[in-house]
């Protein structure tokens, strides 16, 4: 049975993000996967590296927490909102936090080169825009889905596929419920 963990990356869970992530955690709970979810609101940890990556700060048991689910799951579902061209802060510090070598990869210093530890699982990121198309924002500022999809997820060997909605502000109910269905499916598929 595959197992997905579902992280919802918008410290509010009455979003829409978090919508979605409800959407996400239906559709998959029926077609019978085993599922745990996380909420970044939830946890408690500081996101800040305090002194960069000289002096590695010991990690909180939330952040342990996330990267034992993490290591638990097949699939990894990441929802959040697309603030500023990039994920929220929090999220993105929680991964400036935790994705460490001896978790996520390694350095093979007599090889030189490196050892991605999360091969063999898959990603979706579910990335809700609020006052843009994803495609006027790929235009106007470039690939805001690099750092996660690439320079995160895939630098420790995870496979991504990257779903963008918007402009949730913008569309009518019924865009915005079909959006919710989408997701739902892929939670139904474990896509």
């Amino acid at each position: 049975m595959k197992k997905i963990l579902v992280f919802l990356g918008n410290g509010n869970k009455d979003s829409y993000s978090g919508n979605l992530a409800d959407a996400y955690v239906d559709g998959a709970t029926l077609s019978g996967f085993e599922v745990q979810r996380i909420n970044i609101g939830d946890l408690q940890f500081d996101p800040i590296l305090h002194n960069g990556y000289r002096d590695i700060q010991q990690l909180e048991p939330d952040l342990l927490m996330v990267q034992e689910k993490i290591n638990w799951a097949d699939h990894i579902v990441f929802i959040y909102p697309n603030w500023w061209c990039s994920m929220p802060a929090i999220m993105k510090g929680m991964f400036d936090r935790m994705w460490l070598p001896g978790f996520a990869f390694n350095f093979d210093k007599v090889a030189k080169k490196l050892v991605q530890r999360l091969t063999g699982k898959t990603a979706r990121v579910i990335i809700v825009a609020g006052s843009h198309t994803p495609f006027m924002t790929w235009w106007k500022f470039g690939d805001y889905t690099n750092e996660i999809s690439h320079g995160i997820l895939g630098f420790a060997g995870i496979k991504t596929s990257v779903t963008a909605l918007g402009p949730c502000e913008r569309v009518e109910q019924p865009v915005r419920n079909a959006w919710i269905e989408k997701i739902k499916g892929l939670g139904a598929q474990g896509k």
